[in-house]
């Protein structure tokens, strides 16, 4: 960045949270919880399914051998963030950021039914003041998509009375951890996780019922509502939120139902859900990886940009986002997710640099962004498509462990030290 660089130095402040973002059972590797048993269960299938699903995206031809493979399915080791860790944190710091959003997880803190792995809270203990020591603020999850088997037995979100489990196991994190902690996102992408796993079938357990679906998501509505406010009383030094996946919609021209259609499936993926969980949030965590256009009642995106996901590229877009949220809510924002699945690294740095510039425009506008975390750190396991998509800061060669910081970090790792006058 030039002359917006500069720009962009006076918008950005001293406290600005510059990071990354990882999630447990997609880098730590070795875990043990119900995404683990369905793994095992489904390899076979989703390789045998693979090109129904992905033939289409403009790098079959290179993807196809691993996509094909039931082993790309199954997170077994992968990167072992677990046990290197430290390696990855001087990523961060060689990138000169000052926060990392991470998950922890709950199957390894509580494996079995009210017991308690005293040496995994150790893990974690000595995680976050590692994390502290290189000043870099850590940013927790406390539920990212993974379930204790036991819990999962139990029928999981899909029971409200089960919220009683989650708010001990946070009761639990808060009591042994919080000591290194500022900012908690209690639940990622709730309408996501209920969407996958209750109506999708991509995850588990691989239900199909829409009543069930909404349930899933009210029900992880109040998870937060009881965690907000159990973290709350603990102590008023905690900033509490979720992680909410908001797509931009817009009309592609502008016809009547165009519009209206737009501004209807704005609302129902983004603020119907926001509405529930919002009141108990000290900030707004927003994720943001599409826009999509409305032409009619349907979504018809450009695709002139396409991301190895086959994902339309619009990262400016991220303006209208903020906009919207910060005028519609009134809450700080931290992006807590924003990036791209790009193994040749061939868009991230456009990606960044046009994601940078919209925020801006957006803090220019009125709204308060508060930080910014990078979808990955590192290559991670992208959940249903496996290891083939990587979104990571650095690549990972997962036969080996290397990690070597892509040319796109390189250049993103400079541009944060301008920008924190470093």
């Amino acid at each position: 960045m030039t002359t917006g660089q500069n720009k962009s130095a006076a918008t950005f402040d001293k406290h600005f949270l510059w990071g990354a973002s990882t999630a447990a059972h997609q880098v730590e590797g070795n875990n043990h919880n119900q995404w683990t048993v369905w793994e095992l269960e489904h390899a076979k299938t989703r390789a045998a399914q693979a090109s129904y699903h992905y033939d289409d995206i403009k790098n079959w031809e290179i993807i196809s051998r691993q996509a094909k493979d039931p082993n790309n399915y199954v997170s077994a080791e992968l990167a072992d963030h677990y046990g290197r860790y430290l390696e990855d944190f001087k990523l961060l710091e060689s990138m000169s950021m000052n926060s990392y959003r991470f998950s922890i997880e709950w199957s390894r803190i509580e494996p079995e039914e009210g017991s308690w792995d005293a040496s995994e809270l150790t893990h974690y203990r000595e995680y976050l003041e590692a994390l502290k020591k290189r000043d870099i603020e850590p940013v927790v999850t406390l539920f990212h998509f993974t379930l204790p088997v036991w819990f999962a037995e139990k029928g999981g979100f899909e029971k409200r009375a089960n919220v009683k489990y989650f708010t001990r196991f946070v009761e639990k994190v808060m009591t042994e951890l919080g000591k290194s902690i500022t900012y908690v996102i209690t639940i990622n992408e709730p309408e996501v996780y209920a969407t996958q796993s209750y109506y999708q079938q991509d995850w588990p357990p691989g239900k199909s019922s829409r009543t069930t679906m909404l349930r899933v998501i009210n029900n992880l509505a109040y998870a937060h509502k009881k965690a907000a406010k159990l973290i709350h009383g603990m102590s008023r030094k905690y900033k509490v939120s979720f992680a909410k996946n908001s797509p931009f919609y817009y009309p592609g021209d502008n016809a009547w139902l165009s519009r209206v259609s737009a501004e209807f499936f704005q609302f129902i993926y983004d603020d119907y859900v926001i509405r529930k969980f919002v009141r108990h949030s000290d900030f707004l965590g927003v994720n943001y990886y599409f826009s999509n256009r409305v032409y009619g009642y349907r979504v018809h995106n450009p695709d002139q940009k396409m991301s190895d996901l086959h994902w339309d590229m619009h990262p400016g877009d991220i303006e209208y986002v903020i906009e919207r949220l910060s005028r519609k809510y009134k809450l700080p924002i931290m992006i807590t997710e924003n990036g791209v699945a790009d193994a040749s690294d061939e868009h991230r740095k456009w990606w960044i640099q046009e994601t940078l510039v919209g925020m801006q425009k957006a803090m220019k506008a009125g709204a308060k962004v508060i930080g910014y975390h990078h979808w990955s750190l590192i290559d991670n396991f992208e959940w249903a498509q496996g290891k083939w998509p990587r979104f990571g800061l650095a690549a990972i060669n997962y036969a080996t462990g290397k990690r070597i910081l892509r040319p796109s970090a390189v250049w993103f790792g400079k541009t944060i030290k301008k920008l924190r006058g470093l």
